[in-house]
Order: C-alpha cells, then sequence, then structure tokens
C-alpha cells in the first residue's frame, strides 16, 4: 500500500470513527465527536483547527432555531455596528476595514449587495420603478403636431409674400426646414416609426434603427429589460468606478487598487441606502424632505476621501469636486451600458 493511500484510509477512517463516536448521543441530538465530522480531522478544542466547523453538532429543533437566531444577530450585531460608521465616519470605517479590521465590520461587497437588494425591493413596493406614461401624452403629443403645422403654414404665407414683394425667402426657407424636420419625428413616434426616423434624422444604421423601433412601440419590455439589468448588473458600477478614484492619485504606491476598489464598494453602499432612506421618505409623504439627500453625496464623500487617504482638508476638497465629475460620469456609461443592454437583448 502506497503512502497516500494509507493517508486516504486513515482520514476516511477517522471520519467514520467520529461518527461511530456520534452516535452515542444521536438519540438526544447531541453528538460528542472526536473527530471533525466535516474534514476527519483530530479535534482539539471548539473549532477543527482544520477546516474551522464547530467541534459538536447539535441535532435538535432548538439547536435549528438557535443557530438561526444566532446567524441573523450576529449578522445584525455587525451591520449596527457598521451602518452609523459609514454615515457619519465613513472614512475611518474604509482604512480600519482596509488595515484589517475585519471581525466586527459587514465586508464592502455583502453590504453593496444587500443595500441594492434593499433599494429594488422598496421601490418595487412603493412602485418607483414601474413605468408612468401620462394619459394625456397622446392629447399633447397631437397639440404639438397641430402647433407646428400652423407655425409651418404662416411662415409658408409670409413666404410667399416674400416672394411675390421680390424679397429674400432664406430665412423663412431655414425656419421651414426645421420645423418641418421636428414634425417629422413627432409624427414617427405618434405612428411608432421612430426607427425609420431616427435612421432618416441622424442616419443610424439598421442594426440600431430596428432596436430603437421595437424599444418604441413596446416601451413596457424596454423598461422591463432596464429595471432587470440595472439589478443584475449594479456590481458594474464598481469596475467603472475604480479607475476614475485611481486618477485621484495616480501612480502612487501608498494606495493601491485594492484600497480604491473598498473605498468605492462602501460608498455606492451608503449612497444606496441614502436612495433607500430619500424613498421611504417620501412614501411618508414628505418629498421635501426627500429631495434635501441629493445634498448629502458630496459631504459624505469628502469626509470618506479625508478620513480613507488621510488628506488635509483642502486636498480633500478638491478631490472631492473631481470625483463627484467623475462619478456622473461613470453614472452616465452605466445607463448607456443598461440601455444597449435592453436594445440588443
Amino acid at each position: 500500500m502506497s503512502d497516500l493511500e494509507a493517508i486516504g484510509d486513515a482520514a476516511t477512517g477517522a471520519v467514520l470513527g467520529g461518527a461511530v463516536e456520534s452516535r452515542s448521543g444521536a438519540g438526544s441530538g447531541h453528538t460528542h465527536e472526536k473527530n471533525c465530522l466535516n474534514c476527519g480531522a483530530q479535534l482539539v478544542g471548539e473549532y477543527c483547527h482544520a477546516c474551522g466547523q464547530k467541534s459538536h453538532v447539535h441535532r435538535t429543533l432548538h439547536a435549528f432555531w438557535h443557530d438561526l437566531l444566532h446567524g441573523v444577530l450576529h449578522f445584525e450585531g455587525k451591520v449596527w455596528h457598521t451602518l452609523p460608521m459609514l454615515a457619519w465616519r465613513p472614512g475611518d470605517l474604509t482604512r480600519r476595514y482596509i488595515d484589517g479590521e475585519r471581525a466586527k465590520f459587514v465586508s464592502p461587497m455583502a453590504l453593496f449587495l444587500f443595500s441594492v437588494f434593499l433599494m429594488f425591493a422598496v421601490a418595487s413596493f412603493s412602485g418607483d420603478l414601474s413605468p408612468r406614461i401620462s394619459p394625456d401624452a397622446p392629447a399633447e403629443l397631437q397639440k404639438s403636431i397641430s402647433s407646428n403645422e400652423r407655425q409651418i403654414a404662416d411662415l409658408q404665407r409670409q413666404r410667399d409674400a416674400a416672394v411675390r414683394a421680390n424679397r429674400p425667402t432664406a430665412p423663412y426657407d431655414a425656419k421651414i426646414a426645421d420645423l418641418q424636420q421636428d414634425l417629422a419625428v413627432m409624427r414617427g413616434v405618434q405612428q411608432g416609426e421612430i426607427g425609420r426616423i431616427a435612421k432618416t434624422r441622424i442616419d443610424a444604421p439598421d442594426w440600431l434603427s430596428k432596436p430603437l423601433e421595437k424599444a418604441v412601440k413596446n416601451p413596457d419590455l424596454m423598461f422591463y429589460k432596464l429595471k432587470t439589468n440595472a439589478y443584475k448588473f449594479s456590481w458594474m458600477l464598481i469596475p467603472l468606478s475604480v479607475p476614475f478614484l485611481w486618477l485621484l492619485f495616480p501612480f502612487s504606491r501608498r494606495f493601491r487598487l485594492y484600497d480604491h476598489t473598498v473605498f468605492v464598494t462602501y460608498s455606492l453602499s451608503f449612497m444606496t441606502l441614502l436612495v433607500v432612506t430619500a424613498m421611504l421618505i417620501g412614501l411618508a409623504g414628505l418629498p421635501q424632505v426627500a429631495g434635501f439627500a441629493m445634498l448629502v453625496p458630496p459631504f459624505h464623500i469628502y469626509r470618506q476621501l479625508k478620513g480613507t487617504y488621510g488628506l488635509s482638508g483642502r486636498s480633500a476638497l478638491v478631490r472631492t469636486i473631481l470625483l463627484v465629475t467623475f462619478s456622473i460620469v461613470a453614472l452616465t456609461l452605466f445607463f448607456l451600458a443598461l440601455f444597449a443592454l435592453g436594445l440588443f437583448d
């Protein structure tokens, strides 16, 4: 027998031995193993030193509910330790996590995924993710078409008068041409032919005009795709944002991409939770108060930059202005990507 086979037999025997040993308490649901039931290693202490599993497994309903309650409270304990710092001392939280203080904080990615799930759950409940098309939209569109037609007719009469008086007609021709182009677009929207109008107006190729026409003909489906893709691909905001943050500290040996990724993920988590808070305040009938949430992000970014990277007030302020601008660019790229996925999906 080879040494490898001997080791395998020993491990198998250890697992079986642990299982046999545990049968003595199986009836009561309490077991007393000498070997880990997960990996077979000999147990020393409350947890297996090889795989980390708890030494003794309790097979009772009481233990099941205890584990569930412990898991919820353990996560909740981390949440209530993390959220106050994320709200008021984000730089301290980010720096401590980067430096290795992990046990008491929710990880950035776990918090981000939780906040995204919560945002879409609240938005779906409140109806903020449902398309709102005014029932008066067709009438308003027809009113705009009629107004354009009247303006074109008036300009045409003025042009005819100018021709009879032997005056230049170029000013009238330019205005009439612009109004006719606008009128063609509005009629195209009214008739569901925006793809054809886009092709003639901006010289769009078939691969773009045809999906665009489908989107206009079925806006509910397009909106559903955008909503679904926004949820599925929300993580794209992280890789889209990290390069912009790196530009604030180019070629820095002190701050690396890992630091920037933790910063961005915690920042996005806060912004998402801020949106959730604003939606809940709006549901409570205080939309004016919810509007003040727009003033919070720059202040939060400033505090997080200053605390995470140890910046002076002036340096943090300059980088905050740049990062807010970069954030708008990153969000624009994200929504363009969602729109493209919705068109060509």
